[in-house]
């Protein structure tokens, strides 16, 4: 019995090592690759913004240009992640329960987004979207332009956040049990409170990732936003990011730095807090 018993414990050892070389190696690589790509240059933006004095740092941050692409960037991000977080869900809805004919190449257009160059994205939205335009024209009848507007940055954002929330919401409503909801229309719940009390609360979890992930990408947003937003200082319709490269433009290292350092401070904010959800979600599921 013992000799068995060592014998599936190497046996689970060998399975765990798999065919991939041994973890020193695997880790040096790691850590070698993780260094280049991320950890030095954010290093490096982090050592020279700190190399600033507050003096200089909070003047740069705190100039009228740099507070109104916070602003427009925050809220039009905030804007188009929560309106990805519904469309997202039900698109995920839709994938997930529901037979229907090219349902698979409906499910891969999801990643088109991704696939995408943003600025081919930006170009085609500006030019849809503008008064020439079929769906902006028809908007523009009524009163309501898109392109060059707080309303076309959100319709960029939209546009390339929303596979993030469809994504995040499509497992779990794979793996939700059915009887769940069987078991509230035994009990005489409707559909709607099955969904608010039932499956809402276990996909809240998945929906404020996809969130999270949707307003971070359009926090950092610049190919498909740059052309659709018009870059107007007067209507306020720059974008951190447009800001950023304009000060590059006129080798403003210490502006475009400064700017880039809050940048990072939020993106840190925003994946820790993705990151406690997830651990929650986690320990939920194990405690089940």
């Amino acid at each position: 019995m013992i000799k068995e018993k060592n014998k599936e414990q190497n046996n689970k050892r060998k399975k765990r090592h798999g065919s991939i070389p041994g973890f020193g190696l695997s880790m040096g690589i790691t850590l070698t690759m993780l260094s280049m790509l991320v950890l030095i240059p954010l290093a490096s933006i982090l050592l020279y913004g700190l190399s600033l004095s507050p003096s200089e740092f909070f003047a740069i941050v705190c100039s009228d240009s740099v507070r109104y692409a916070l602003r427009t960037s925050i809220l039009c991000s905030f804007i188009a992640a929560t309106i990805n977080c519904v469309f997202g869900m039900i698109i995920a809805w839709t994938l997930v329960r529901y037979n229907f004919f090219h349902r698979r190449l409906i499910d891969g257009l999801i990643e088109l987004p991704f696939a995408l160059p943003t600025a081919v994205a930006g170009i085609t939205l500006s030019k849809m979207y503008s008064n020439t335009g079929i769906p902006g024209k028809w908007l523009s009848a009524i009163g309501i332009d898109v392109s060059y507007t707080h309303l076309g940055i959100v319709v960029a954002l939209i546009f390339v956040g929303i596979p993030f929330v469809v994504r995040t919401v499509q497992p779990v409503l794979q793996k939700f049990d059915y009887q769940y909801e069987e078991a509230a229309h035994i009990l005489g719940a409707g559909r709607i409170i099955t969904f608010i009390k039932v499956m809402l609360p276990e996909l809240m979890p998945a929906l404020l990732t996809g969130f999270g992930l949707a307003f971070a990408r359009g926090m950092g947003e610049y190919g498909s936003v740059i052309y659709i937003s018009g870059n107007s200082a007067k209507d306020h319709t720059q974008v951190v990011s447009y800001v950023i490269m304009q000060k590059l433009n006129y080798m403003d290292y210490a502006g475009a730095t400064a700017v880039a350092l809050v940048m990072l401070i939020t993106s840190f904010v925003i994946l820790m807090v993705i990151n406690l959800i997830q651990i929650k979600q986690s320990k939920r599921t194990n405690n089940v």
